[in-house]
Order: structure tokens, then C-alpha cells, then sequence
């Protein structure tokens, strides 16, 4: 009966959303690029947990990562999800603050950016990475080749490693089902890759030797559009800040072990992606208390930290005041819940 209760308070709370009109349908995770100057995409959906869910089997469904869900639901188990259980599923980003070209990888957002030529798109998916000491290799570089069906050799680390913990390893791993790097791989590096995997649990982890994994259907899905010669440029930016109609927002995410120098917010590095981002409206207020809770937080969602002296209206406006106290929003850590831009992710 108490189960059924939790269940009924969470439909509830879809229910409300719905009628204030916050709810929409769920969509790919292809975006029209922002105009004006703006930054922020997507919108933040919701979902119940079905049975023998987890946060790998929910993050395949919604095209997010393993560590962007515990991020955005630290109060959950990812392995151990009660069926029913609301979970965020955290699908609003701020583009990173650089040239919007070709492929472009957070590492510390464990997320890749894709801008197709001559298109006003932008196309984002959750990767793996590299684990620590097998780090994925930072700055600018270029697609070198394209490999349908790559047969996958150890790295010289990985021999060396599995040597050391006395692992027999097979010197290759021709095309199928048991094949680490899929069936697609995109060359960015002689020994560094962008490939589908055979283990979609290593999504949205740092789970390689130092190449970036997709889901094999992301993969697919690019593979085709991306050239011999596309930029490909790899960052690790825990922090990202930008516009969207004339309200400015800050994500935050946990950084990458070896960026982190101290226990504490950078607020050097803080006020500085901030700053850069509030240069294009000189007049905007910024609540610096509230940008430091939220990376202290680092829930990875965008929240508002900033506006205009005027804002800009959105097209659709929303109620200014809601109850929504003790409401699994709320208990997810979300502030701002209006502006957030919930959608309903029925299964």
C-alpha cells in the first residue's frame, strides 16, 4: 500500500506538470543551434524506473550517461531502482564555449557535440573515456581515417598492464559481437579512437585505454556525415556557462580527478567561465552565491544564475509561483524548478 502511495505522489506531480503546461514530448537528442548569441539546448525530462531498471539500461533509452544520471539523481542507486521510482533524466546542456565545428569532446562532461557541416544542427551523445593514467589526449586534431569493421589490437599499455596483473590477452579481436571497438571507428590519432563499443554499461564512464566510446547506434548514426579531415577537439571543462533569452545559466559537473587541485570550487576558474560568458551583456546581474552553490552541487543540470536588466521574454511564459515543496523535483537538488523545463519521458 505504501508502494503504491509513493507511486500515486510521483503521477501526481506528472500530472501537475502536465497541466501547467511544462511537459512536452521527449525528442532525439538533435537540436537547432541557438541564435542570438544564446547557448542552451534541450530541455530536462522525467521518467519512471520500470522493472530490473538501471541507470545503463535507462541512459541507453535516453541517450544519456551512467555518471550524468548519478550526477543528476545522487540520492538513487543506479543499480537498485524500485520500479516506479522518478528518475531525472538530464537532457538540457550548455554548448561549450568554443568554435562550433566538427566534434567536439567534453571529458569532463563525458559528452561529445557533433555540428554537421552546412546545417544549423547540432547533434550531442554520451561517450566513454579514458580512465585514469589511460587519460583520453586533450587539444585540437582532425578525423585522420575511417574504419567499417575494425579489428581492435591492445595498445602497448594494455599489454603491458595485463602482463603485470597476469591476464593472457588475445593479440586481436576480428569484426563481430566480441569486438571492443563496434563496428564503427573514426581515427582522431594513430592509436586513439571515436568507436562504437560492445559493452553499452561503459557509457557515460571512464571506462577505455584513452579512446571515446558510443553507443553503437550513435556511432552509426554519424558515421556516414562525418568526413575524413573533420575537426575533432577534445576539452575537459567541468564548468560551462551561456545565454538563453537573456537569462544566463551555469552547469557544473564533478571534474576529472586529475583537474581536481583541491577539495573546494575553483572560484578563480569559475568566475573567469562566467565572466567570459556575461562579456556579450555587460549589464547583467549575477547571482555569484547561487553560481557557487551550483558547483559545489555539480548535478550537471543548467540552472539560472544571471539575467538582464530587461529580460528577454521567452515564447511561452510560465506560472511565477508553484508549490512544489518536498516534491521529487525538489529532492533531486533543483532549484529555479519553472525555468528548468521539465518533459515528460514516457516510456
Amino acid at each position: 500500500m505504501a508502494k503504491l502511495k509513493h507511486i500515486s505522489t510521483y503521477l501526481g506531480y506528472f500530472l501537475l506538470l502536465i497541466a501547467l503546461g511544462w511537459l512536452k514530448p521527449a525528442s532525439a537528442l538533435t537540436f537547432d543551434l541557438p541564435q542570438n548569441g544564446d547557448s542552451v539546448i534541450g530541455h530536462m525530462q522525467l521518467t519512471q524506473a520500470m522493472e530490473g531498471d538501471t541507470f545503463s539500461t535507462i541512459g541507453r533509452r535516453y541517450d544519456v550517461g551512467y555518471f550524468e544520471l548519478v550526477e543528476a539523481n545522487p540520492s538513487l542507486d543506479p543499480n537498485q531502482l524500485t520500479t516506479g521510482t522518478l528518475v531525472v533524466i538530464p537532457t538540457r546542456f550548455i554548448l561549450p564555449n568554443v568554435p562550433r565545428k566538427g566534434i567536439i569532446v567534453n571529458l569532463a562532461e563525458l559528452r561529445l557535440y557533433y555540428y554537421p557541416p552546412n546545417s544549423n544542427k547540432v547533434i550531442t551523445f554520451p561517450v566513454g573515456i579514458g580512465r585514469e593514467g589511460d587519460g583520453t589526449l586533450l587539444g585540437p586534431t582532425k578525423v585522420l581515417r575511417k574504419v567499417v569493421n575494425p579489428v581492435w589490437s591492445p595498445t602497448p599499455q594494455i599489454l603491458a598492464e595485463d602482463a603485470k596483473n597476469k591476464v593472457a590477452v588475445p593479440r586481436s579481436v576480428p569484426p563481430g559481437p566480441d569486438n571492443p571497438l563496434g563496428a564503427y571507428a573514426l581515427f582522431f590519432h594513430p592509436t586513439y579512437l571515436i568507436h562504437g563499443t560492445n559493452d553499452y554499461t561503459s557509457i557515460g564512464r571512464r571506462s577505455s585505454a584513452g579512446c571515446v566510446h558510443l553507443l553503437p547506434e550513435d556511432i552509426e548514426a554519424i558515421f556516414d556525415q562525418v568526413k575524413a579531415g573533420t575537426p575533432v577537439n577534445i576539452i575537459s571543462s567541468a564548468y560551462k556557462a551561456g545565454w538563453l533569452n537573456g537569462e544566463l545559466y551555469l552547469e557544473a559537473h564533478v571534474p576529472l580527478q586529475e583537474d581536481q587541485t583541491s577539495p573546494y570550487v575553483d572560484m578563480t576558474m569559475l568566475k573567469n567561465i562566467i565572466s567570459t560568458a556575461a562579456q556579450s551583456q555587460p549589464d547583467s546581474q549575477i547571482n555569484w552565491t547561487h553560481a557557487k552553490k551550483i558547483a559545489n552541487d555539480q548535478n550537471g543540470i543548467p540552472q539560472i544564475i544571471g539575467t538582464l536588466p530587461t529580460p528577454i521574454l521567452a515564447t511561452e511564459s510560465l506560472p511565477t509561483t508553484v508549490d512544489l515543496t518536498n516534491s521529487p523535483i525538489q529532492q533531486a537538488g533543483l532549484s529555479n524548478s519553472a525555468n528548468n523545463n521539465f518533459t515528460n519521458a514516457t516510456n
